[in-house]
């Protein structure tokens, strides 16, 4: 197993925003880590100028290899873990806009909050998020039709507004409450919010959302379907958006229309 502990260094700029889409595992597999680069704004410098780096153990695939980040101004460094598939990275406080784009594999443990997009795209893999997620989680990018297609997206908190736009698999986890117009055109998959959120599911197509707590401002155009028990709770259960002819199930545990 090869552990990479990546600290960012003293920086004089610490708010100007870090595209590092080249922090995955399969790129630490051998120490051609060395050439690797980041972009801070729109000057380009190595990873090992940005972040000191300690690396401990050997890896035959990214499966064996393991990314620690920490540092004060990692909520700037974007798209860490883009097109991940395999391994694991742990990050120890908050991260930037786009973690964990379009992975199909592998496991993304951030122990703070994220900024916007988190797990946009995904196929695949788990992300864990122990604090609150920004707009657009687990959503496709702005004109995007598809969001998330696949894997495990749990957040311990709250998350913003569009959480779920466009979901089309995987399943979707919240365990606080979400924003604005949570699950929009949504297509597939399973979202669960544990808390309460405004106007969900509209223009839904497919998949199953589930309301633990409050659904304010729901739309019309659903048509009632009856009850069911989850958790030893009843669910109003809804179907739609019947102004689509959609077939997705909405059920809540309270409600009230917009």
């Amino acid at each position: 197993m090869r552990t990479v502990r990546l600290t960012i260094k003293e920086r004089e700029t610490p708010n100007i925003s870090v595209e590092a889409e080249c922090i995955v595992p399969k790129n630490f597999v051998d120490d051609s880590y060395g050439q690797l680069t980041v972009w801070e704004g729109n000057r380009e410098i190595l990873l090992t100028d940005f972040f000191d780096t300690e690396v401990t153990g050997d890896a035959q695939s990214a499966e064996d290899v393991e990314i620690i980040l920490n540092g004060e101004s990692l909520k700037t460094v974007k798209r860490v873990g883009e097109y991940m598939d395999g391994g694991r990275i742990t990050v120890e406080g908050d991260i930037g806009m786009h973690c964990g784009n379009f992975m199909t594999g592998g496991f993304i443990e951030i122990k703070g909050c994220a900024d916007g997009w988190l797990g946009r795209e995904m196929k695949g893999g788990k992300i864990l998020c122990h604090g609150n997620a920004s707009h657009y989680c687990g959503a496709g990018y702005r004109g995007v039709k598809t969001g998330m297609k696949g894997g495990v997206l749990e957040v311990m908190g709250n998350a913003g507004d569009y959480c779920g736009e466009c979901l089309a698999g995987g399943e979707l986890i919240i365990h606080g409450s979400c924003g604005d117009m949570a699950g929009v055109d949504m297509k597939g998959g399973r979202f669960v919010v544990y808390g309460d959120c405004v106007r969900p599911c509209g223009n839904m197509k497919d998949g199953v959302a589930e309301i633990h707590g409050k659904a304010y401002q729901m739309p019309p155009a659903f048509s009632y379907e009856g009850e069911e028990v989850i958790d030893g709770r009843t669910f109003s259960v809804f179907k739609g958006d019947v102004a689509n002819r959609g077939k997705g199930l909405l059920k809540t545990a309270e409600y009230e229309y917009y």
